[in-house]
């Protein structure tokens, strides 16, 4: 009372070890009620406080340190939002998540009261993040091997819950062959588990389907972000392969009709296609498609004689535009298939670049291909049906590509 306290704000900031910070912090209110006044200081008071020194949940942690960030800045201005303090009081994991990984932290068994091997103690952590509402109508046995400790376990993944095995093992359904190392690097963020992956540190045996959904299974829904101030700004948008595709397509099937109007026809969609970007993410590939074929238009308007030449033109620049983007970071298909794989996260796992690589190139060299064997074909007896011929290759080139999508990663994996 021997200070001016006009104007002064405090913010009271605490962590416990309990589950919720609920029902546990009425000492520390009223000390801080006496001391300052009831209601004239912010708190934050944070359950579940030791998790935030385990690096395998950074995912989760930091999330919330983003809303704590975000507490701030609100703070300096007109308050913590009531937007803000939802977040501050969501409980960072389940009671039951958390209570089962606390109690796994101690590495000592409940039925016998001995020692656990620190291998069980981290697989049963890893079991107790399984989130139930990703099952999908059957259960998943999930194996871990590892191969530097010797040991061997097993986790469950039921429809209510799941279930940690020593033994009495069941036909796995994933197998993954790791050293423990490795893992735990994994686990805990210093190195990423694709990278590992590419560097054959680890091998999966198995379905691989179970890796590519492993956000799903075990993800704490962390996103390492400051959250957004205005929640009502529309999310990202996604990309979509059919914006680079419909110009093209447009101008084959039109002008391999009628040349003149078919250019015509070929413009006026370039034209509209701009309209999509409003719903849409727009790449370097739209771009140069809605370029390239108003270009190819133009030439067959003012030149009718050389639909000869530019039709298979339009087919070669097409497939030339796939190919050299192979030669960048991140191939053509990449941009697109990206939307399947947890957004622009994709682009950052080698394997997933290395797929669409490939694919890239493939469907690059079917289009060269295409402007031969339409070059050659047209004004032929032929001619009529090069259209159903020039589509129907991409049909079955885009059968081989979902069948490629899910066999080369589980391939590269098992090895």
């Amino acid at each position: 009372m021997r200070f001016d306290m006009t104007g002064k704000r405090h913010v009271i900031i605490s962590t416990c070890g309990f589950y919720t910070a609920e029902g546990n912090y009425s000492s520390v209110d009223a000390m801080f009620d006496h001391f300052l006044g009831k209601d004239n200081y912010e708190k934050i008071y944070c359950g579940q406080g030791e998790l935030f020194r385990v690096d395998a949940l950074h995912n989760r942690t930091d999330e919330y340190l983003g809303y704590v960030r975000q507490a701030g800045e609100d703070f300096v201005t007109n308050g913590i939002s009531s937007q803000t303090r939802e977040h501050l009081n969501e409980l960072l994991f389940s009671r039951e998540t958390f209570e089962t990984m606390a109690d796994a932290s101690w590495g000592v068994s409940k039925e016998t009261g001995e020692k656990e091997d620190e291998t069980y103690i981290f697989t049963k952590q890893m079991a107790s993040m399984y989130n139930k509402a990703s099952y999908k109508g059957r259960d998943i046995v999930l194996e871990m091997c590892y191969t530097d400790k010797e040991k061997t376990y097993q986790i469950i993944m039921k429809k209510d819950g799941y279930e940690v095995r020593k033994d009495n093992f069941l036909s796995a359904t994933t197998k993954i062959i790791t050293p423990f190392s490795v893992w735990t690097d994994i686990a805990e963020g210093k190195t990423g588990g694709a990278e590992a992956m590419m560097k054959k540190l680890y091998r999966v045996e198995g379905d691989f389907d179970t890796m590519l959904n492993w956000e799903k299974y075990f993800g704490s829904g962390g996103t390492k972000q400051k959250p957004d101030k205005n929640t009502d700004e529309p999310k990202t948008k996604g990309t979509n392969l059919m914006l680079t595709l419909i110009p093209w397509i447009t101008f084959w099937i039109a002008a391999s009709i009628d040349s003149y109007v078919g250019s015509f026809i070929s413009i006026g969609v370039c034209a509209l296609m701009g309209l999509l970007f409003f719903r849409f993410r727009k790449t370097i590939y739209d771009v140069i498609s809605d370029t390239a074929v108003v270009g190819f238009s133009i030439t067959a308007l003012l030149l009718p004689e050389s639909v000869r030449f530019v039709l298979p033109g339009s087919y070669l620049a097409f497939g030339i535009m796939w190919i050299l983007s192979c030669l960048t970071k991140i191939p053509l298909t990449a941009w697109y298939s990206m939307n399947s794989y947890n957004g622009e996260s994709a682009l950052k796992n080698p394997l997933f670049v290395q797929t669409n690589r490939i694919l890239t190139l493939a469907w690059g060299i079917l289009y060269i291909i295409t402007s031969v064997w339409t070059f050659f074909l047209m004004g032929t007896p032929v001619s009529p049906y090069l259209a159903i011929i020039n589509n129907v290759m991409p049909i079955l080139m885009g059968i081989f590509t979902k069948w490629f999508q899910n066999w080369y990663p589980a391939h590269y994996a098992s090895k």
